[in-house]
């Protein structure tokens, strides 16, 4: 019988029900490689007072069963790489080990571990989307969820439940009903959950200066200046008129994540321009991506290293997939370059009434939001096309549709859009061919564009205040 594949980390017997992290830590430096003789701790520590069976049991069945239970939680160390296999620490195991004194830190250390390196990440954005949505929350609907975002362990496991536990020891998940605390999640990891630890050392300006220059995927040159505009707009930081240099380049460049060059002196001097190095892409990038693996198609993160001018040259092949597979990329880019957290790819279930939705992305910066993207490869978005998007807003409880499209927007699906923008508190937001040409030569060109659509929409729902006086 084939063993059922799982995605998250096996957890049985290691449980902080069950067991208690810093002894169990010092039980593993004690018997120092040995599994046999750390077996033989953890049984005699956490399991022997268990029987075999109801009513009892101590005959040779109670000690097996005994045993069972004592390396199934050796099991669940290895799983979630605190051991190898001989029962030595890994490095995240000696990491653990050296805060056991300080039990907050410890299980802060180990949420972040379980958060980017164990799929955790993943399991808390689908919690979130589900409480969203008002779904109920048990194993099966979970499974259900998780393994239309790639994510699968086998029917019958516990795997959910023994990672929540954990993270509940660190207040990412409060509560028996699987409720996330965002709060908690951002300090735990030390940064936005879009980010990663490597960020933390830098201020928020050089922080989301990084971050935009990483999510342009532009390896050449790029005048420091509009990189900054771009991260502005869309981390909300204030970035200084003339020290641009020595407040956020310079810290970026020593820690080797840039390379800046300055074009030239003297007054009227050109901006400075400025490239990712290899250091950026391992430790900001890499991370990022890895992530998305097992959640979107292998081929949609490849297309996502790359630059949107080459995504745009894809997006132009006569192969249907192809071509399909870049303008999701090239949405995807453009929702990342904003900050908004991914949510699912190709959406397709009883949520979404059978339809399909390209992308979901949701923010939580200072109010809670959820776009939904549509890509269109053809000529002109028609009517019916946006009246489709308006209809779904009902199952995935939308605040923004985003339509991104290689060719025009027609009158009639412009005119139809304006009316629904006039009537409810949906966002409709059109981005066409040459939205998609302005971006690709000038990444900064995304804000203007998406500032367009915003005021656009903010004068459709102007409000008559009328006459304010006596």
């Amino acid at each position: 019988m084939a063993v059922q594949r799982s995605d998250l980390p096996f957890g049985s017997e290691f449980s902080p029900s069950q067991i208690e992290l810093p002894h169990l830590l010092e039980l593993v430096q004690q018997n120092n490689g040995n599994w046999r003789s750390l077996e033989a701790a953890i049984l005699a520590k956490y399991f022997s007072g268990h029987s075999a069976r109801p009513g009892g049991g101590e005959g040779e069945g109670g000690s097996y069963n005994r045993a069972k239970l004592a390396n199934n939680c050796k099991l669940g160390l290895i799983a979630y790489g605190i051991i190898d296999r001989e029962g030595a620490f890994t490095e995240v195991g000696d990491k653990l080990y050296g805060l056991r004194g300080d039990e907050v830190a410890l299980y802060e250390e180990l949420g972040r571990h379980i958060l980017l390196n164990l799929r955790g990440m993943t399991l808390v954005q689908c919690l979130q989307d589900m409480v969203a949505a008002g779904e109920e929350i048990t194993l099966d609907s979970l499974r259900e969820a998780l393994a239309e975002r790639g994510v699968h362990f086998p029917r019958g496991g516990k795997h959910p439940s023994m990672m929540r536990l954990w993270l509940a020891k660190s207040g990412i998940i409060v509560g028996s009903r699987w409720q996330v605390n965002p709060i908690r999640l951002r300090a735990v990891l030390g940064v936005d959950p879009a980010d990663f630890p490597a960020l933390a050392q830098f201020t928020p300006q050089q922080r989301s200066f990084l971050l935009a220059l990483a999510n342009t995927s532009i390896t050449t040159p790029q005048p420091a200046n509009e990189i900054a505009r771009l991260a502005a707009a869309t981390y909300g930081v204030r970035f200084p008129d003339k020290s641009l240099p020595q407040q956020v380049l310079n810290a970026l460049k020593n820690a080797g994540y840039i390379e800046a060059t300055k074009t030239t002196t003297g007054r009227g001097a050109k901006p400075f321009l400025v490239a990712p190095t290899p250091k950026l892409k391992a430790e900001i990038l890499g991370p990022l991506l890895e992530q998305l693996k097992g959640q979107v198609d292998p081929k949609l993160v490849d297309l996502l290293t790359k630059p949107l001018v080459d995504i745009v040259e894809e997006i132009k092949s006569p192969h249907r997939y192809t071509a399909g597979m870049a303008l999701e990329a090239l949405a995807f880019k453009l929702m990342r370059s904003l900050a908004m957290d991914y949510v699912a790819t190709r959406l397709r279930a009883s949520s979404t009434g059978g339809a399909e939705i390209d992308l979901i992305f949701q923010s939580s910066r200072l109010v809670y939001s959820r776009w939904q993207v549509q890509c269109k490869n053809t000529a002109r978005v028609a009517l019916d096309d946006v009246a489709k998007e308006v209809g779904l807003t009902h199952f995935l409880k939308s605040t923004v549709i985003v339509i991104v499209t290689t060719g025009e927007v027609g009158s009639e699906a412009r005119r139809y859009a304006n009316r629904i923008m006039s009537d409810s508190n949906l966002a409709i937001v059109m981005i066409d061919r040459t939205d998609l040409e302005g971006i690709s030569a000038n990444p900064a060109y995304l804000i203007d564009a998406f500032r367009r659509e915003a005021e656009h929409a903010m004068t459709l729902k102007k409000i008559d205040l009328g006459d304010s006086g006596e």
